[in-house]
């Protein structure tokens, strides 16, 4: 099996609401929707994140978790510059979403996260290394 991601599917409980956030508040483009079931946002050269609503979700492949805290994975959006890092931040929050403000990292890098309604945490982040720039388009 090639080592690669196809797609990253978050099961979302309101599927308006996580459109909303991240077609009209980030300003991202529908690659595919069925209404009422899934939203397919192209987010790398071959890379989907696909918005499902909980229960078609939980039909398919089993009950989520639930529970206090939020689910143990974050999803990142890498940056150039921590100039970036701020903007993308600004613009989640106003997008709606729960924003950490960024902050120098022990590890060289800056970043913040943000929450999107469902509550999945994404980090935002210049990192100089060369596994940081790597990922970089």
């Amino acid at each position: 099996m090639d080592a690669r991601l196809s797609f990253v599917t978050l099961a979302v409980r309101d599927l308006a609401a996580a459109r909303a956030f991240y077609v009209g508040g980030l300003g991202w483009e529908p690659a595919l929707e069925v209404p009422g079931d899934v939203v397919m946002v192209q987010v790398g050269e071959h890379l989907v994140l696909s918005l499902w609503d909980l229960a078609h979700f939980e039909a398919e492949v089993g009950p989520v978790a639930r529970g206090p805290g939020g689910a143990p994975v974050t999803l990142a959006h890498n940056c150039r510059t921590r100039q970036e890092v701020d903007a993308a931040l600004a613009a989640a929050g106003r997008a709606g979403a729960e924003v950490s403000a960024a902050v120098e990292r022990d590890w060289g890098g800056y970043s913040g996260y943000f929450a999107d309604p469902d509550g999945f945490r994404w980090e935002v982040a210049y990192n100089p290394g060369p596994i940081g720039q790597a990922v970089l388009p």
